[in-house]
């Protein structure tokens, strides 16, 4: 009896750490841009948003600055781009994983 338990036990051990495996994000190509300065959202400054499924997000884990002149003729606050990206939303705000800004298209 005691080793049908421990089998019972183990079983449902090893269904439950099955269950907990998170998915792994998958990369995705989204629109780009200033926050406040092209997707309307409300901050202090100039900050890096993305736009997914219409509906834009802060990001975190990357800055704005980190992609070159955001007020440059094809920088963020002027223009919105395309990027590969990989992350997941919480709190409302994107986390990015990995982010390639994409070559715009002449």
């Amino acid at each position: 009896m005691k080793n049908l338990f421990s089998i019972v036990l183990l079983f449902t051990a090893l269904l439950s750490s099955a269950q907990e495996k998170k998915e792994i994000p998958k990369s995705q190509i989204v629109e780009v841009s200033c926050g406040e300065c092209n997707f309307g959202l409300k901050g202090k400054s100039c900050d890096l948003a993305v736009r997914i499924d219409g509906k834009a997000y802060f990001v975190d884990g990357t800055n704005i600055d980190d992609h070159g002149d955001s007020h440059a003729k094809d920088g963020f606050c002027e223009t919105i781009r395309k990027a590969e990206v990989t992350g997941e939303i919480i709190d409302n705000r994107f986390q990015v994983t990995s982010f390639t800004l994409l070559p715009e298209k002449k």
